[in-house]
């Protein structure tokens, strides 16, 4: 039994992988739980496809070797034999990882993009925040209710900090910028993340198919106070978005002295379950 450990060895991982594989969907270990967008499900799908190949690989591999080494073992008295190889099999082992790195490549195309290439952002995709990250919180920049976002700050425009509203159900964009180092706009649930870069203003689209709050983190490793940079995206309805805008330009230009519409208590408790 002692000389069978090895050919036992690499047996025992692609059965746990196997098993792994069946059960992790039911326990959520592959993402945060489903794809809140439709892009995050092509996103999860890709991810899908690389995994079954890789497991193929790893799987056939482990059985092979084990085979081998078992083979091995049972037939010790028999004479080993040499071999300066095979070039057949050195043209196939070379071809095969080439063309599926290939296929991979082109068959994430369309998504990549999809997500990336402005030129292929969905119609009608208007920006309606700019999201500037610095150390280490996110400060955000909305127009004022009925206006359109300009490059360039107005005397109307809103702001606030850590807390993105967008509508849910369509597509829309964020300019994204950094005011110091590089830091990485990430919504895990939306499968969103681009990496902010100090002198460049990057566009970002989403759509948030489900009414909900959704965390917002810096995948960067941006500074000793990364761990605490931290915000929230809210998807709501228009109606409900529109009213956060207003509220927060009821609250931004209280004067101190008139009694503004709406109060700094609606707004800090200003939550998802008023955009139902």
């Amino acid at each position: 039994m002692v000389n069978k450990f090895w050919p036992i060895f690499f047996m025992f991982w692609p059965i746990l992988a196997i098993v792994s594989f069946v059960i992790a969907p039911s326990m959520n270990w592959w993402f945060p739980g489903p794809a809140m967008s439709p892009l995050g499900q092509q996103i999860d799908n890709l991810f899908y496809l690389i995994l079954v190949i890789v497991a193929v690989t790893f799987v056939g591999t482990h059985v092979a070797m084990g085979y081998a080494l078992w083979r091995g073992v049972d037939n010790k008295d028999q004479k080993a034999w040499f071999s300066h190889g095979s070039h057949n099999l050195e043209i196939l082992w070379s071809i095969a990882p080439a063309g599926v790195l290939m296929f991979i490549s082109l068959y994430q195309l369309d998504v990549w993009m999809e997500f990336r290439v402005k030129s292929h952002f969905p119609e009608g995709t208007t920006p309606v925040a700019e999201v500037t990250a610095r150390q280490f919180e996110w400060r955000i920049r909305y127009p004022a209710p009925g206006k359109t976002l300009m490059t360039t700050p107005q005397a109307d425009d809103l702001y606030t900090v850590n807390d993105l509203h967008v509508p849910y159900g369509r597509p829309v964009s964020i300019r994204l910028r950094s005011m110091d180092v590089q830091h990485a706009f990430f919504v895990p649930e939306l499968r969103v993340k681009q990496d902010a870069v100090p002198g460049a203003v990057i566009p970002v689209w989403f759509e948030a198919s489900e009414l909900g709050e959704y965390d917002l983190t810096c995948a960067e490793l941006c500074g000793w106070g990364h761990y605490k940079m931290r915000g929230r995206v809210f998807a709501e309805n228009e109606s409900s978005f529109e009213q956060y805008l207003e509220t927060l330009q009821a609250e931004q230009n209280f004067d101190g002295v008139t009694q503004p519409e709406y109060s700094g208590a609606q707004i800090a408790g200003y939550g998802i379950e008023d955009s139902q």
